[in-house]
């Protein structure tokens, strides 16, 4: 179920507990989260980061959850905040915990900070930021790693005094592998990390730190996520050990590159997902398309969402970056919209005919009449309700080039005979009008498509449009006699 949009206390009293290793019960429950950071809108990459931790979750029956990394304070917002949770709900990936905020759990992260200095697996360091500065140029003048070079490691003697960080005493030999559920066995040497900081001068802690303890506090199993994050890896599991906690599995997740086989980016368009709505796509369109990113199940294309939950698995994830395509989701996005019950296309077009100031007809029926005449054409919903505008404006533009092909003095006579007719007709239905036309075509022995391409131009204003009897008899007889009539007259005009 949805949880509400509130913060949580932290659990500070279940620490311990949460701290010591895993029962078997616990163990077997399939526990996942997303934990956006709040600087920005909820992108792509991100989106589809959540979707994999959901349907992993929901194809276990377990515990999504969702937390807000939101420590670095300059730059979250509120505005981003919301955006995530905006993005989340349009896509309708439901936590079931959350959302909890990390800024509003350093009494946990105190009291776990003390647990590593009370097992002797931290120390103080008071190395100013300048002396830090200027070892760091010394070590890479000499051609030597730039890595901290421990200098309060094992400092005796009373401390200096002044500003101090909290280091991780960082084992200096030793071989790390990481089971990675996507890319396999990932080696890290500890002689590659340094002594890296946990909490700063000013007592607040970072990143690192703060998902070791937010993901034991909440008991989470299977950590997925990007590529990008495969260097936190080393330092978050040497945490977990320290804190006596067992390693979650962890699955990385390839990079998603555009067109040009780069990093996605706001070069290659929208990479909001709330972007993505607004340019009227379907929110199980782009779960489709992101799951496909990445993750595959034979040939198949379109899942509904019980299929995705259903087949889901970590092992089909590729080890290969996927290429975003707009014209692909574009694609896929169509085929979602031919699928949707004429009354769930009608409401979700309103709002975008509405948009684009094109006036709702009172008649649901014929609002829902006329869009299942274009659908077949429309990749979104911002296409469809461009498309459909001519049925209910009051005046339509023409096409210069469309007029000028085929309003011309040779169609007049056919026209002037054909607007008599439809006023006459008893019902104003596709089959009188075809009729009409027909007759009309006859009596002035001319193909069908000379007379019904210069009544296309006239009613819809351009060559393209659904069969010509479906959109005369949609229109009503006043409406599409007044345009016929404009059109007439154009040919007249000097």
């Amino acid at each position: 179920m949805h949880a509400a949009a509130t913060s949580a206390a932290p659990d500070v009293d279940n620490l311990t507990r949460c701290m010591q290793p895993a029962h078997s019960d616990r163990a077997m429950a399939v526990r996942t989260r997303f934990a956006p950071s709040p600087t920005g809108f909820l992108h792509i990459g991100g989106a589809r980061t959540a979707l994999f931790s959901y349907l992993y979750a929901r194809h276990f029956g377990g515990t999504f959850v969702l937390r807000i990394e939101d420590t670095d304070r300059a730059r979250s917002t509120p505005e981003s905040i919301q955006a995530i949770l905006d993005g989340l709900t349009w896509l309708r990936l439901e936590w079931d915990e959350g959302p909890f905020f990390q800024t509003q759990r350093f009494d946990l992260y105190r009291q776990a900070a003390a647990q590593l200095e009370a097992g002797g697996h931290t120390y103080r360091c008071y190395c100013t930021p300048e002396e830090l500065e200027r070892r760091r140029a010394q070590a890479l003048a000499a051609g030597r790693s730039p890595a901290y070079d421990r200098t309060c490691r094992d400092r005796s003697g009373p401390p200096p005094g002044g500003p101090s960080v909290v280091r991780f005493r960082t084992p200096p030999e030793g071989t790390l592998v990481i089971d990675d559920i996507v890319k396999g066995p990932v080696r890290f040497e500890h002689a590659d990390l340094d002594d890296f900081v946990i909490v700063r001068a000013d007592g607040t802690p970072l990143y690192n730190f703060c998902v070791v303890v937010d993901d034991v506090d909440m008991r989470i199993t299977h950590v997925i996520r990007g590529d990008d994050h495969v260097t936190n890896t080393p330092r978050q599991a040497l945490l977990y050990g320290a804190l006596g906690a067992p390693l979650p599995r962890f699955a990385h997740t390839p990079l998603i590159l555009g067109l040009d086989k780069t990093r996605l980016s706001k070069r290659h368009g929208a990479t909001s997902v709330m972007a993505y709505r607004e340019m009227g796509l379907l929110p199980d369109a782009l779960v489709n398309y992101l799951v496909r990113l990445g993750w595959s199940h034979g040939d198949q294309e379109i899942f509904t969402r019980q299929e995705l939950i259903d087949l889901f698995t970590l092992e089909q994830v590729g080890r290969s970056p996927g290429v975003f395509n707009p014209e692909k989701l574009e694609w896929l996005n169509a085929q979602y919209l031919r699928a949707l019950p004429a009354d769930e296309l009608a409401s979700l077009c309103i709002p975008f005919l509405q948009a684009q100031g094109t006036p709702v007809p009172p008649d649901r029926a014929r609002l829902e009449a006329a869009l299942l005449t274009l659908r077949e054409r429309a990749r979104t919903l911002v296409e469809l309700a461009e498309m459909a505008r001519f049925y209910f404006v009051d005046a339509i533009e023409l096409d210069p080039a469309a007029a000028a092909a085929h309003l011309t003095p040779g169609v007049a006579p056919a026209l002037d005979t054909l607007i008599g007719r439809l006023r006459t007709i008893d019902a104003w239905t596709p089959d009188a009008i075809e009729r009409a036309v027909r007759e009309t075509v006859a009596a002035h022995d001319m193909k069908l498509g000379k007379l019904a391409q210069p009544v296309r131009v006239a009613v819809t204003g351009g060559t393209a449009s659904p069969g010509i009897f479906e959109v005369l008899a949609l229109l009503d007889r006043d409406t599409a006699l007044a345009r016929l009539a404009a059109a007439r007259a154009q040919i007249d005009a000097p």
